[in-house]
């Protein structure tokens, strides 16, 4: 199959379970473009999988804007002559696009539609988020791209996107997109709560590959106990109140050590807090971190929390791949009622679930997993036994495949599927 991916940017060095589609699909013999909204905000810090696979060879970007709106629009004129004299047929068709102005403004149009004119049609073009499926969309009405329509939800576009512009933000892409998918079942019910046909999506969760995260049982060992978090440093992950929740322990529990892996906005913040609640010597920033790092610092770790919360904007997270990762790699692990995260962590199982910005709960269940490091390895088998039958990457990718078969067959794909498949989906 010819494959194009939409998506916000690329590479985004956060969003790996879509780069694990990517390689997956060309691994199983597919061709497939990738499509860029928007270049990346640090280029220099990529996953080796995007040089290994030659991915930005596959990248096309819309050009860049100036900020300027004169030299915008010298430079819109100055890519629809190139553009017409190598493709007239395609600009001629693109010019339908001033029906769309209540969309976006035709100057932006004419940046997103120069990558693809004089393209190949594609069997599939897979949106991933839901706010870039409307443009996807919407280039596929005016005949700049062609294929099949399928739509990934994946978390802020089903929650923060349609606090931020209405619940009928995305009518017409239920009406037009020919199928869609969601990470959890927490937001296939969102999204069809927001009008989506039942018929029209299942739940295909974002994977991990699972043979690069080793499994290891977890003992005590040089006296410390390693408790780790690892996601950028905004407000939907939470990471205040697993630093406040560490502070209550300090004292009784002189033993933990508490790293933080990434970075962003909130940087400043939990480092003043770190220095008010005064366990600078107990909780560090480690900052950002490549997959090899984080894997080094998992493997010395016997426990992981993951605190994410529904942000003011609305923001929320389905089950997130850091909890998958270290419950792949034996971790005990510790995750709130929050979004998709119920259907990954077994509560009293794999781990524990905690509400949402309740410290008190979350420091009850770390000193509950620092003195009874007896249970440790039963829950890290229990985690990585769940990670490997439900979000192994390469299963997901051969499911993946058969739904983009699937949806070139029949448009009612979940009537159609065939019954193993739906099966193992769900």
């Amino acid at each position: 199959m010819r494959i194009l991916f939409i998506v916000g940017s690329f590479p985004a060095l956060s969003e790996t379970f879509i780069l694990n589609q990517i390689t997956g699909l060309i691994d199983r013999g597919h061709e497939v473009d990738i499509y860029s909204l928007n270049r990346p905000e640090n280029a220099t810090k990529v996953h080796p999988d995007v040089k290994s696979y030659h991915l930005l060879e596959r990248t096309y970007y819309a050009p860049e804007r100036a900020k300027n709106s004169s030299i915008r629009l010298l430079q819109a004129c100055a890519m629809l002559l190139a553009s017409g004299c190598r493709h007239p047929i395609g600009l001629m068709r693109s010019l339908s696009l001033f029906k769309y102005k209540k969309h976006l403004k035709p100057i932006e149009w004419f940046h997103l539609i120069v990558p693809f004119l004089g393209k190949q049609s594609y069997d599939i073009v897979h949106c991933q988020f839901g706010m870039y499926a409307l443009k996807g969309m919407l280039l596929r009405d005016i005949g700049a791209i062609k294929g099949k329509l399928v739509t990934s939800f994946r978390g802020f576009d089903i929650s923060w996107y349609v606090q931020e512009y209405g619940e009928h933000v995305y009518n017409e892409l239920f009406k037009k997109g020919d199928f869609f998918l969601s990470n959890c079942e927490y937001f296939r019910q969102r999204v069809i709560k927001f009008g989506c046909n039942p018929k029209k999506i299942v739940v295909l969760g974002s994977g991990i590959n699972c043979e690069r995260f080793f499994f290891k049982p977890r003992f005590p060992d040089d006296g410390k106990i390693r408790i780790a978090t690892t996601g950028r440093l905004v407000e939907k992950k939470g990471m205040a109140y697993s630093i406040r929740a560490v502070a209550k322990l300090a004292e009784s529990h002189p033993n933990i050590e508490y790293n933080i892996i990434g970075d962003g906005v909130l940087k400043t913040d939990l480092q003043n807090l770190i220095q008010e609640l005064k366990v600078g010597h107990v909780v560090k920033l480690l900052g950002w971190k490549n997959q090899q790092e984080i894997i080094k610092i998992l493997d010395k770790s016997h426990i992981f929390v993951a605190t994410s919360v529904t942000a003011k904007d609305g923001n929320q997270d389905a089950p997130v791949n850091t909890l998958k990762e270290a419950m792949a790699m034996g971790l005990p692990v510790i995750g709130t009622i929050h979004g998709g995260i119920p259907e990954l962590i077994e509560d009293g199982i794999s781990g524990f679930l905690v509400p949402e910005r309740d410290v008190d709960t979350l420091a009850e269940k770390i000193a509950y997993l620092c003195d009874r490091p007896e249970i440790w390895q039963q829950m890290g088998q229990a985690g990585r036994a769940y990670v490997e039958q439900h979000y192994d990457t390469n299963k997901l990718n051969d499911q993946l495949v058969q739904i983009y078969e699937q949806v070139l067959i029949d448009r009612d794909i979940n009537n159609a599927m065939n019954p193993k498949l739906k099966q193992a989906i769900a």
